[in-house]
Formats: structure tokens, C-alpha cells, sequence
């Protein structure tokens, strides 16, 4: 993984470095970094394997690139939690007219319309 960074520019690095750090003391650094790379890569697989233990047989059925944060699309996931095969079609489709923003405001009314204009609301004492 090289972080987006092209062949030139890595060798533009490697020659600011030659003449920050000098040619004196870039084998010491060089070799520095390549150990912290080494132990870097040891703890990486460490961690995998020590995974792999705890998953037991079930860490190879995992699809790992679904778990990947990046892939998530918000826009997605409100969309496939309002078309669930669970929900009853009527609330499927009161969801879905919920998402127009003209209906939201005739639902919002209607619900103004239904409750008594001089009654409080509904109060939970178990929730507080």
C-alpha cells in the first residue's frame, strides 16, 4: 500500500531526505524505518491470527469488504430499512409517503386534526 504516492514522488522524498538528513546518517534512519516496518507487519498478522483463533472456523465465511465504513451510503440504508419485507405493507407505504415532503406536512396535520386541541400529550412515566 503505498497511500497514494507515485514512484516520482517517493523518490522526491528520498532525495529531501538525502539532503535534510544527510548521507551520513540516512543508512541508520533507513534501516530504523524498515524495523518499524518489519514490527509494524508482525503485529498486524498477529493481530489477524489472534482473530482468526477467537472467530474460530467462522472467520473465513466473514465478507470483510461488507464490513468496510467507507462502502456505507446513509441514503442506502434509510432505503432498505424503510422496504424491509417485515414491515407491513400499509406501514411500507406510509413510510414511503412520510418520505414526500407534501405529504409530511398533510400527515402532520392530520395528526394535529385527530388529537383534541385541549389535551396534553401522551405522557410515559416508565420512560422518565
Amino acid at each position: 500500500m503505498t497511500f497514494g504516492l507515485s514512484m516520482e514522488k517517493l523518490f522526491l522524498i528520498g532525495i529531501i531526505a538525502l539532503f535534510l538528513i544527510g548521507p551520513d546518517r540516512l543508512p541508520a534512519y533507513s534501516a530504523q524505518l524498515a524495523r518499524l516496518i518489519r514490527r509494524l507487519r508482525e503485529m498486524a498478522s498477529g493481530a489477524k491470527g489472534r482473530m482468526r483463533d477467537e472467530l474460530g472456523p467462522d472467520y473465513d465465511d466473514v465478507d470483510w469488504k461488507k464490513l468496510d465504513p467507507r462502502q456505507y451510503d446513509p441514503r442506502r440504508i434509510i432505503r432498505e430499512a424503510l422496504t424491509e419485507s417485515a414491515v407491513e405493507p400499509e406501514a411500507a407505504a406510509a413510510l414511503q409517503d412520510a418520505a414526500t415532503p407534501g405529504v409530511v406536512a398533510e400527515s402532520a396535520s392530520q395528526q394535529r386534526s385527530r388529537r383534541n386541541p385541549g389535551s396534553s400529550a401522551p405522557f410515559d412515566p416508565d420512560v422518565t
